[in-house]
């Protein structure tokens, strides 16, 4: 019996979503966005999402605020923020990180603008 839910998405086709992420793959409980930022922007000032965010850095540097501290995320660094984290990212330079989120972010209005 062959799955019928294996795809494959090309990310230059892929939807954009209302900050600017690119959203790739997407299961039933687990999805990924593409994220590239010019330097000197702010994303997500002070949110909180109802799923858990990993990610991986494959170019430039952001700070990430969570909770209180201060990460510097650079190329091949990888981040996880909890479900209901308060956060903020910043980006220092060109950033280009792939993330994964659990549930899907972009379900039922989860990515919604800030």
């Amino acid at each position: 019996m062959s799955d019928s839910t294996v795809t494959k998405i090309d990310s230059r086709h892929s939807p954009k979503g209302e900050l600017g992420q690119r959203y790739l793959a997407s299961g039933k409980t687990i999805s990924m966005r593409l994220w590239d930022e010019a330097s000197g922007q702010q994303l997500e000032h002070d949110a909180v999402r109802e799923y858990e965010v990993v990610g991986y850095v494959i170019e430039g540097a952001a700070e990430l605020e969570i909770e209180g501290q201060t990460i510097r995320l650079e190329t091949g660094d990888s981040w996880v923020v909890p479900k209901g984290a308060r956060h903020t990212y910043r980006i220092k330079e060109r950033f280009k990180a792939v993330e994964a989120t659990h549930p899907p972010a972009q379900v039922h209005n989860r990515d919604a603008k800030l």
